[in-house]
């Protein structure tokens, strides 16, 4: 037997062994591929399209991670999503690596990065233009960062930017207005937005999460006045008296809508909304205790498309307004209840006439489709 004569699978051509590698499923079979020879540890490098780097609070694994995040960066050359969580030592310089992966780069992901400032990202964003997917999610990123982003990346169609602290309207006014494919916005727990910095933005944004921000009644206006709304979450325990959520009939598109805990939300609110929104199917008024019978009515006789419905621990809801909703919505299937001024003979008839109807008692913090769905981060190939 001729021992210099090569294996078949050393004259496979590259493309070919790409092929194979990505048609393995699991991780074992991923690094056995990658252990078998050099040429085979670099076909793996090029193929794989994903890293996730969840820090350990183990202080050697956190610091092993922290050197060598360079040196992983540089190994997979063509890396389209990077997910970096709770990495709060990582540097401009380290963090700028990224670059290299240039327009191969989709999607970007940063948990809790809190040493990551405006100079790191621009130096990222500005090589990467072709971002789909950013999240800054508790950064320390400021609005001069934002307007980086905004400036480099005209395809970025989701942006999550919850506990940005720094974020004021003017960041937001800069990204609506540069960012013409913007389709989701995650901005909650910036409460140095008042929404203002929505104004003349694209239709393009149709997914806006704003929990626990502080809108005002024009940034509301401004918010939802382009039309292309079809979820909006605007909960938030420091609704103030003064909220008045009636520009929300103007997101006509508009099919969920989450006012859990806006305890000051009036029946003039909804009733604008209940007949300018046609298209709602899931409404979440839970803890909304100054809506009473009128408010309800309003609901029953407006919402034909309304298919879910959630008033846990709403104080003026009685047997009165359960009548309303039970005999309107004809089109609901789920009421979220419980803790309300409802009695039992209330509640029975509803079940009698309304069997089509599941009652359930649970709240819910979140309705409607999965917001993190539309970030694209694929943790197959990682």
């Amino acid at each position: 037997m001729d021992l210099n004569m090569s294996s078949p699978h050393t004259n496979l051509p590259d493309d070919c062994l790409v092929n194979i590698f990505q048609k393995l499923r699991s991780s074992d079979d991923r690094n056995t591929f990658g252990l078998t020879c050099r040429r085979w540890f670099h076909i793996r490098n090029i193929s794989r399209r994903s890293l996730v780097l969840h820090f350990s609070y183990d202080t050697i694994t956190y610091q092993t991670c922290l050197i060598h995040l360079p040196t992983l960066l540089n190994r997979f050359p063509f890396l389209s999503s990077v997910t970096i969580a709770g990495c709060t030592e990582l540097s401009d310089s380290a963090f700028a690596e990224l670059k290299n992966l240039g327009a191969n780069l989709l999607s970007l992901s940063l948990h809790c990065c809190s040493n990551i400032t405006d100079d790191g990202l621009a130096l990222v964003v500005m090589q990467c233009s072709h971002l789909q997917s950013l999240t800054l999610y508790r950064c320390t990123i400021t609005d001069t960062g934002l307007a980086t982003v905004a400036d480099s990346c005209k395809s970025l169609g989701s942006l999550n930017i919850s506990y940005c602290v720094n974020i004021t309207d003017h960041g937001i006014a800069a990204v609506s207005s540069g960012c013409l494919l913007l389709n989701v916005l995650v901005m909650s727990f910036c409460r140095g937005i008042s929404g203002t910095g929505l104004r003349g933005c694209s239709k393009s944004i149709e997914y806006l999460e704003a929990e626990c921000c502080m809108f005002t009644t024009e940034g509301l206006s401004a918010s939802v006045r382009a039309g292309g709304l079809k979820y909006l979450n605007l909960s938030s325990p420091r609704c103030s008296a003064k909220f008045d959520g009636t520009a929300i009939g103007l997101a006509v598109r508009l099919q969920f809508l989450n006012l859990r805990l806006c305890r000051f939300l009036s029946n003039d609110s909804v009733a604008v909304i209940a007949r300018s929104c046609p298209l709602l199917e899931e409404w979440s008024l839970a803890v909304c205790h100054e809506v009473d019978a009128e408010g309800w009515e309003t609901i029953g006789l407006n919402c034909f498309s309304l298919k879910i419905l959630h008033v846990n621990r709403c104080r003026n809801l009685c047997d009165r307004g359960l009548h309303s909703l039970r005999d309107g919505c004809p089109r609901l299937q789920v009421l979220h209840i419980h803790d309300c001024r409802v009695s039992y003979l209330g509640l029975e008839l509803f079940r009698l006439r309304r069997q089509d109807v599941q009652l359930r008692s649970e709240e819910l913090a979140e309705i409607g489709p999965r917001i993190s769905n539309f970030f694209i981060e694929d943790y197959t190939h990682h």
